[in-house]
C-alpha cells in the first residue's frame, strides 16, 4: 500500500515492481499477488488496461491510519485510559498536531463576545495557563473534544435554565 499511496495515481504491477527493485530483488508475480490480495480485501480498486490492470488506493493513507486508531480504541475495555496512555506517548509535535486537528473538527465555536473572554480569561474569572509542553490529558477537568450540548469550558446550557449558574 505504501507504494500505491506514494504514487498517488493508478499504477501497474510493473511500475510498483520497478520501484521496489530499486531497494531489493523481488519477483513480478509477488507484486502481482500482493496487489491482487489488496484488491480482494477492498483496499485498492483496479481497472483493466490492455492485458494488465491499473491499481488505485480506495482511501488515503490518513484515512487508513484513522480507521486503525479508531478500531484499536473501540476495542479497549477502558477507552479513556487508552487515550491517556496514547497521549502520554505523543511527542510535543504530535500534541500540537492533535490540538490543530481538534480545532479543525470543532470548527468556529465563538459567539459574540467570546473572543474577548478567551483572550483575557482573568476577566471572566477563569484561570487557564498554556504551557508549551502541555499534554491534553494533564488537565482532566478540561474536555478538548467537547460534549454534545456543552459550551466550551464544560458549561451545560440546559442546566442553567434559571440563570443562577447551577
Amino acid at each position: 500500500m505504501t507504494r500505491v499511496w506514494k504514487w498517488n495515481r493508478p499504477v501497474t504491477v510493473r511500475e510498483v515492481l520497478e520501484d521496489l527493485q530499486q531497494e531489493r530483488s523481488i519477483a513480478y508475480t509477488t507484486v502481482m499477488t500482493v496487489l491482487d490480495n489488496l484488491h480482494q480485501k477492498g483496499w485498492v480498486r483496479r481497472e483493466a488496461e490492455g492485458r494488465a490492470y491499473r491499481y488505485e488506493a480506495v482511501s488515503t493513507r490518513a484515512a487508513y491510519s484513522a480507521a486503525l486508531m479508531n478500531d484499536a480504541w473501540s476495542q479497549s475495555d477502558n477507552p479513556a485510559a487508552a487515550l491517556v496512555a496514547f497521549f502520554g506517548m505523543m511527542s510535543q509535535e504530535q500534541r500540537h498536531a492533535l490540538r490543530d486537528a481538534m480545532r479543525i473538527v470543532q470548527g468556529p465555536e465563538e459567539g459574540p463576545g467570546d473572543a474577548e473572554t478567551r483572550a483575557a480569561p482573568e476577566a471572566s474569572g477563569e484561570k487557564h495557563e498554556e504551557k508549551s509542553g502541555e499534554n491534553p490529558v494533564e488537565n482532566p477537568g478540561e474536555n478538548p473534544a467537547g460534549n454534545a450540548g456543552e459550551k466550551p469550558g464544560g458549561e451545560n446550557p440546559a442546566s442553567d435554565r434559571d440563570g443562577t449558574g447551577r
